[in-house]
């Protein structure tokens, strides 16, 4: 290789590396989970916890049907939710059933 192609070279891998590195984490990792309702706990969940609430943090009680939480990808449906109609988590919204 010439001098002139070893330059562009280097110049291209740390153009990758610095793009890779410039993505946040969390983006990186979103593929891999789940938006689970009915698993956070009170003032724990990730989002979406009804109508006038702003977001994260927001849920007035554990295992609220309508908050939800990510957890790692495939193991909503296996985590512990006592309000869930199924006893478990939920992919989608749902209504509490009395604990």
């Amino acid at each position: 290789m010439t001098k002139q192609s070893n330059v562009a070279v280097l110049a291209l891998a740390l153009g990758a590396a610095l793009s890779i590195a410039a993505t946040p984490a969390s983006a990186q990792n979103m593929t891999d989970k789940d938006k689970c309702y009915g698993v956070a706990l009170k003032g724990k969940n990730d989002c979406k916890a009804g109508a006038g609430t702003t977001c994260a943090g927001t849920s007035r009680i554990d295992h609220q049907g309508n908050a939800w939480a990510f957890v790692p990808a495939g193991t909503c449906v296996q985590t512990p939710s006592p309000t869930s109609p199924t006893g478990f988590g939920q992919l989608t919204e749902f209504k509490e059933k009395k604990t």
